[in-house]
């Protein structure tokens, strides 16, 4: 291998290494990431001006705030260095009361010469003084000799102490503000408040620019649970507006569709009736005999075949979902199936108000339930109501299904010789229904193998 291959290879590994670390940072960082569409907005909004904030605040503290401060701390020194020149070089009077007065009145600056005294001890630095650091910098330069400052404290005053000579000290006291830009904290404070202020408004503007989508959002699932809609109608920006159009729209062709449907079916069952009316009474006028009954049989199976065909294609549509009480519902499922001589218990856990649409639940339930007790002993019944879902499992110690055919028996006209199934002998349609009304509460039916060693059905539904 050459050394240009093996540079390219060289390469190609880092650039491997370098997208898996950024795959992983990504995918740790989305895993953090609010997920609500709200949130998102206002960290979107809210990170670059922290960032910009941020930007601002480093370049005032480290160019203007530094830069003050080293140049008040310089002009501090060069009053001293000039007060010292003053009482070196010229004949003073007596305790130095004049230069004394010329420093307070036209410096600022507050003078003692203490004699037979020596520099206290160095104390320790603080961890963090831009004014410690610009007069220790600027007394070193200017004026060169031994001194001792004390800049810690909330003490308005700062004290420096400048040995002249072996047993005389200038003790100096400054006003703080003289060599320190301490109004910084207006700045940040402006900064701070400024910030707050723009963020109120970016939350008040998101909230009402979110509001219109969550709205369309509990309309769309509301209507996909087979609930009704009311009251709703578009808002917000332009975008959302479409959107809640198009949703609305869809909406009226569904519900178009379904009344075409039912009307449809309505007639079709009326004239289907008509007919199986005419031949009950033409059979009633006849004598009794064995061929009249077998025909009345095949006329009662032919009504409840047509009924069943019209639940399924009509799938209780018309019926508004209203808050009911599942426990007594469940209950009442129990004593039918008791009344027939099989064993049924149940046991519910949770709220017991659900809001489905009472007679095509029921019927899902019934479906079921009916199926479990037709093929099987013992019948048990369990319901559980959490914050998003309401289960209902029935259990049963009858033949089960294969697991290679439980999805497809919910095809309809569907049945199985060998298999239980509720339409054993009818039109194969009772799980068929079970799951379509599942799926028109935005729920669904699944089928399972059952602790008793026979079939688990289990109905799941979102409240």
């Amino acid at each position: 291998m050459s050394v240009s291959e093996a540079g390219a290879e060289v390469g190609r590994l880092a650039a491997a290494v370098a997208r898996r670390v950024w795959n992983r940072v990504t995918v740790g960082l989305k895993g953090r990431m609010p997920q609500g569409l709200y949130a998102r907005s206002l960290l979107i909004i809210v990170t670059p001006m922290v960032l910009l904030q941020a930007v601002v605040a480093f370049v005032f503290m480290e160019r203007h705030w530094q830069t003050v401060t080293y140049r008040l701390s310089a002009s501090v020194t060069q009053d001293i260095a000039a007060l010292i020149d003053v009482y070196r070089l010229y004949p003073q009077d007596k305790d130095a009361t004049t230069l004394r007065r010329i420093a307070m009145e036209r410096q600022g600056l507050t003078l003692n010469f203490r004699t037979g005294e020596t520099l206290p001890p160095a104390g320790p630095k603080p961890f963090f003084s831009l004014l410690d650091s610009a007069l220790s910098r600027e007394i070193r330069r200017q004026i060169g000799k031994p001194f001792w400052i004390d800049t810690v404290g909330n003490s308005s005053l700062v004290e420096i102490r400048i040995q002249l000579e072996p047993g005389v000290i200038l003790q100096v006291f400054a006003r703080r503000s003289q060599a320190y830009a301490s109004n910084s904290h207006i700045f940040l404070v402006w900064m701070v408040g400024t910030s707050l202020v723009l963020v109120g408004v970016a939350v008040a503007f998101l909230r009402n620019q979110i509001r219109p989508i969550q709205t369309l959002a509990d309309a769309a699932e509301s209507f996909g649970k087979g609930r009704d809609v009311e009251g709703f109608r578009p808002r917000g920006a332009r975008e959302v507006r479409r959107a809640s159009h198009a949703f609305l729209e869809m909406k009226r062709r569904i519900e178009r569709q379904i009344e075409q449907r039912t009307t449809m079916l309505a007639g079709v069952s009326h004239d289907l009736r008509t007919i199986l009316t005419r031949f009950k009474l033409e059979l009633a006028l006849l004598d009794e005999s064995a061929e009249i009954d077998a025909m009345k049989k095949d006329v009662d199976e032919m009504s409840r075949m047509l009924e069943d065909y019209l639940a399924f294609a009509r799938g209780d549509s018309g019926e508004q979902a209203a808050p009911t009480d599942m426990e007594l519902l469940l209950a009442e499922l129990c004593d039918e199936v008791e009344r027939t001589g099989d064993k049924a218990n149940v046991t519910y856990n949770g709220q017991p108000m659900v809001t489905v649409r009472p007679d095509a639940f029921k019927r899902l339930l019934h479906n079921l339930v009916a199926n479990a007790s037709r093929f099987a002993d013992t019948v048990e019944i369990t319901a559980n109501r959490d914050a998003r879902w309401f289960t209902v499992t029935v259990d049963d110690d009858g033949p089960g299904i294969p697991p290679e055919m439980r999805d497809e028996v919910f095809r309809p006209f569907l049945r199985l010789d060998d298999a239980r199934n509720q339409d054993q002998g009818g039109s194969g349609l009772g799980l068929a229904i079970a799951r379509d009304v599942a799926r028109s509460h935005g729920g669904d039916i699944t089928l399972s193998e059952s602790p008793l060693g026979g079939l688990r059905a289990t109905v799941r539904v979102p409240v």
